[in-house]
């Protein structure tokens, strides 16, 4: 099968799982199982002032309720600090990273156009020649300078082991994208893909309104010399309203007084039947049946 699988589950201790963070972690395990791989939990409290106290802790309960239990140690991001520092360096010592004094309302009276992702601006690289006097605020990816440094193309082109071929003008689609905050955080960016290298994570199984992000996870480790995930993007639950379920629009926290009960409804979301349990046998059928779909990717 050549390299050793290494699967993650990584959610934010912003509350509690949802039944769409549910599907993500059930499709994860399941990859990482029908590879014959080890399954990571990663949290992701790289945003302190979005995470709730004791949220971390509640959301391995909730995964160890449905056994859905990580191999190895789980790893927290707010103890990764100097790895982000030193990645950020790594790239400014290229040039392919640069320090930004722009604000929030400079971003967006200078926008080029609106991105896929919550419409966000793309940044128009006003600071990418220097400050012009202006205190630092962040530090941004310099996009064509790492793309020109290492042969990529304007446009990366990249196989979704569900949604297919994908592809993403990063400059005009996105732009030079945060690696650090302006408020001294890490960007989930950087973390995400120094956190995924340091785990040698080979498969990256995660829900659909994440993969406007891939593009930019690819280029950050070709600039980092890590190797490349790949990526499956899993169904979304959607609520009542027709939109994603989120911790961000209320969605309510699983209820697991039957496990059984929560898990076959996310097996359902990924195309498999309902099984009568009890939960162990449920995850040993649900794993063959998920080998016969992704496991040869």
């Amino acid at each position: 099968m050549g390299k050793r699988y290494s699967g993650r589950f990584a959610p934010s201790p912003t509350g509690l799982l949802h039944p769409g963070s549910l599907v993500a972690a059930l499709a994860s395990w399941l990859d990482a199982k029908a590879h014959q791989g080890v399954w990571h939990v990663r949290i992701e409290d790289v945003d302190p002032p979005r995470c709730v106290k004791g949220a971390d802790q509640a959301i391995l309960e909730q995964l160890s309720a449905c056994l859905l239990l990580p191999d190895g140690a789980v790893q927290w991001q707010s103890q990764r600090q100097e790895a982000y520092a030193y990645a950020l360096q790594s790239l400014l010592d290229k040039g392919w990273a640069y320090a930004c004094a722009c604000s929030r309302k400079e971003i967006d009276t200078n926008q080029v156009q609106a991105a896929m992702r919550h419409q966000a601006p793309v940044y128009a690289g006003t600071c990418r020649e220097g400050l012009k006097g202006k205190p630092a605020r962040a530090w941004r990816m310099n996009v064509q300078a790492v793309q020109s440094a290492l042969n990529m193309p304007a446009t990366s082109l990249w196989q979704d082991r569900r949604l297919g071929k994908q592809s993403q003008n990063l400059a005009q689609e996105v732009g030079d994208f945060v690696l650090k905050r302006a408020d001294g955080f890490w960007a989930y960016q950087l973390a995400v893909v120094v956190d995924d290298g340091a785990q040698s994570i080979s498969h990256v199984v995660r829900g659909e309104d994440l993969a406007d992000n891939t593009a930019r996870q690819i280029l950050l480790p070709r600039a980092l010399g890590l190797a490349t995930p790949a990526y499956l993007h899993t169904p979304l639950v959607l609520g009542a309203n027709g939109e994603k379920l989120s911790k961000q629009n209320q969605a309510q926290a699983l209820d697991l007084s039957q496990p059984l009960l929560a898990m076959n409804q996310a097996a359902q979301v990924l195309g498999m039947p309902s099984h009568p349990g009890p939960l162990p046998k449920a995850l040993a059928a649900w794993t063959q049946m998920w080998a016969q779909t992704f496991a040869a990717g």
